[in-house]
């Protein structure tokens, strides 16, 4: 491995989680966020339904935008169909960030799919009554070629 490679991986690894909390009484929600973004990142990997999380509420919405001509949006009950319950897949998952301001947060994940795709997901998150709620639009790139054959 070259050090160019090296000083890469120190980077990517160094920069796995960044979390801010902008409030006192935002910091105490970090868990419960991190929680539910791990349980989708997970859930989806492993073919776990979390259905009844708010991360995969039936009513998220996913919105992205193919190949930039018009937003498209997902029912939150077809994008939870797709989940293939007990199969696991090469999906791998990482938070990127969270930010919290009282009962509102917003989140970054990168979800690679190895040989593929890299996703950039976006969460809006929202504590209303005790309960989570979140939103979420996401963007791809495709696998970088130079990393097919390793």
């Amino acid at each position: 491995m070259s050090p160019i490679h090296h000083l890469l991986l120190v980077v990517l690894l160094g920069s796995a989680i960044c979390t801010a909390a902008q409030n006192p009484g935002g910091a105490e929600e970090l868990p419960r966020i991190t929680s539910t973004l791990m349980d989708y990142i997970d859930g989806t990997a492993n073919g776990v339904s979390c259905s009844g999380a708010p991360c995969l509420s039936s009513r998220l919405q996913p919105l992205h935008c193919e190949r930039c001509r018009q937003p498209s949006i997902r029912s939150g009950a077809k994008y939870i169909d797709g989940i293939k319950v007990g199969e696991k897949n090469n999906r791998k998952g990482r938070i990127i960030s969270i930010d919290v301001e009282h009962n509102a947060a917003m989140a970054k994940a990168e979800i690679a799919i190895l040989g593929w795709r890299i996703f950039t997901d976006y969460f809006l998150l929202l504590k209303y009554e005790g309960d989570g709620r979140s939103q979420k639009s996401y963007t791809w790139r495709e696998w970088p070629k130079a990393d097919e054959n390793k």
